[in-house]
């Protein structure tokens, strides 16, 4: 023991696997590679370049025999987080950038790779969709073990784990945690990360319970130190006491049966004790998902976004590239209904493809994306629009657009629409002619306008995650103004009320996809506000079914005609909040 405090300490982070687990600390402290700048005589470029070329053949190697081991230990899904890691050795965009840099500065090739590769992340670290973030960590995971291969250093060792340890870590990269056996680790603890980085994708996988997001808790720990690890609710006790080891235990025993609860009803409908039947579908963002949220108990697909296709490639896919996808995923349903989202890509989520072209921006949330982006590039906007209506044929597929803010948009994006299907007659290709067209609601000019929008589509999507955003003027991804994110806010709510009744109307249905639809808290809210279809991530789905066939649709009228009365968000979501724990019990 150091001079750290002692005693019981409680530190909080973000849940990001389930499960509690204890056990003694392995601390690994990371040190930053140091990079070496040095001038570089021009005669020499050749040289530096083979340097670089040998270092990227290294890695692929490297992050190839990692992905096998993967494949055998893990299965093929865990394996494909890798398929990333290759995209990004072969973008020639990020090499010839590195080799531009090399010839602008005439520095070293390393420090040319680093500060290209920063580039690259500080741009992914920017966007506001949490798992496109999360893939900054794919960049900085290859640029460091290209320039540990440049170096000649090693990377970080976890090969001295001792089993049945807790891992407590900075940070943990792919590459790093298929280094060692994730089976030997109780727990995973990171510093940083969210929920969808790739060590919480692992300890998923392994059903290993991890917290991420501990700042700096690397550093207030000593070695072999004996910490509880709260998946549940995102919370590490170090040096527990024995009534703290009694509670957990007791909790761990409730936890489980209620998991096993949930389970044991994830295959049934997802209806009210009053009979209302609610679809439930699913927000995926690869055609490889599908399978899993049919599993998990979706009516279908409520989200599909696109833009992974596009993110993922070094150049645009294909028309018949993006028909395969949509097909997959539509042939998965059959009869279920599958959301298929236009291109939401733009100024705040960067492409690896060469072909896009975007200007740096200020405020990129604010900027050219999306919707804006498919008008203004109108051949890229209807080769998807034609994958997208091909794939109809061959099952319920439905397209949406993002980012809609207001009918002359909405006007346009149908026009391209007609051009299409009019390209698809000419061309003798079957489709499905009356194909649902839906707008996503999420800007506040939308909302405001909703009546004016459900006369020209046919359904309406409430993206909460952007419409609380913009309509508190709150940025999700600043520290210092994120604890004012309230989806309990009375605008928040009597928007979403409003957007319904414009809709319902003119009769249209209404599906709510943003994280507000995943958590069992606010779901009564969003029924009682009367949403129609509720869209959330595969692995939301068993805990949300659980809870609406545990309750009655009237009752969260009631909870709503109650909550929209109230003028404090935290009074709300208390009342929500306990409206939840009638319905399942205490689980704690």
């Amino acid at each position: 023991m150091t001079d750290k405090a002692k005693g019981e300490l409680i530190f909080e982070g973000i849940a990001a696997s389930a499960g509690i687990a204890y056990g003694q600390a392995f601390v690994v402290e990371q040190n930053e590679l140091e990079i070496p700048i040095y001038r570089v005589d021009p005669a020499k470029r050749g040289h530096e370049i083979a340097r670089f070329e040998q270092a990227l053949l290294e890695t692929r190697q490297q992050i190839t025999k990692v992905q096998q081991e993967i494949a055998r230990n893990l299965g093929d899904d865990e394996a494909r987080i890798f398929d990333a890691h290759l995209l990004v050795l072969e973008d020639q965009a990020l090499i010839e950038e590195s080799i531009r840099e090399l010839d602008k500065t005439g520095y070293n090739i390393e420090h040319a790779v680093q500060a290209v590769g920063q580039r690259y992340v500080d741009a992914f670290d920017q966007i506001d969709d949490e798992y496109l973030r999360e893939r900054a960590s794919d960049i900085r995971d290859v640029i460091r073990r290209v320039l540990h291969n440049l170096t000649g250093h090693s990377m970080v060792n976890l090969s001295g784990l001792v089993e049945g340890r807790i891992l407590v870590t900075h940070d943990i990269t792919p590459s790093e945690s298929a280094a060692f056996d994730v089976s030997r680790v109780l727990g995973v603890v990171t510093d940083v990360g969210s929920k969808t980085s790739h060590a919480v994708i692992m300890s998923r996988s392994m059903k290993i319970p991890a917290v991420v997001g501990m700042r700096d808790l690397t550093s207030k720990l000593d070695q072999d130190d004996w910490i509880i690890v709260d998946g549940y609710d995102g919370i590490v006790i170090a040096r527990p006491s024995e009534a703290t080891l009694f509670r957990y235990g007791k909790i761990q025993l409730r936890r489980k049966s209620f998991e096993d609860k949930i389970l044991s009803t994830a295959r049934l409908p997802a209806e009210t004790l009053d009979k209302h039947r609610i679809t439930l579908l699913a927000n995926i963002e690869s055609a490889d998902e599908a399978t899993v949220a049919k599993e998990a108990g979706a009516d279908g697909v409520g989200l599909f976004r696109t833009e992974f296709l596009f993110l993922s490639e070094s150049g645009f896919p294909s028309e018949e590239t993006q028909l395969a996808a949509y097909r997959q995923v539509a042939e998965t349903f059959e009869d279920g209904p599958v959301v298929i989202r236009t291109l939401d890509l733009g100024g705040d989520k960067p492409s690896a493809s060469s072909q896009v072209h975007l200007m740096p921006e200020s405020n990129p949330f604010l900027g050219f994306r999306a919707i804006r982006y498919c008008l203004e590039n109108p051949g890229v906007f209807r080769e998807q629009l034609r994958a997208i209506l091909r794939a109809s044929a061959y099952g319920n597929v439905r397209l949406m657009y993002p980012m809609i803010s207001g009918a002359d948009e909405l006007r346009r994006a149908n026009l391209c629409l007609e051009e299409a299907k009019e390209e698809l007659r000419d061309r003798g290709q079957s489709f499905d002619e009356e194909i649902q067209v839906g707008s996503m609601i999420e800007i506040p000019s939308a909302a405001m306008t909703s009546d004016i929008l459900a006369g020209m589509c046919s359904f309406f999507s409430i993206g909460t995650n952007d419409l609380i955003q913009y309509l508190l003027a709150i940025d999700r991804l600043n520290e210092r103004t994120a604890h004012l994110y309230e989806p309990t806010h009375p605008a928040v709510l009597r928007t979403i009320r409003s957007v319904v009744d414009a809709a319902h109307s003119q009769k249209i249905k209404v599906s709510v996809c943003g994280e507000m639809a995943g958590d069992p808290v606010y779901v009564p809210l969003l029924l009682g506000l009367g949403a129609d279809d509720l869209s959330v991530a595969p692995g939301s789905l068993p805990a949300v079914k659980y809870l609406i066939q545990n309750m009655k649709l009237s009752d969260a009228i009631k909870l709503t005609g109650s909550a929209v009365k109230k003028t404090d968000p935290a009074k709300i979501f208390e009342e929500a909040n306990q409206f939840y724990r009638d319905r399942i019990g205490s689980i704690d």
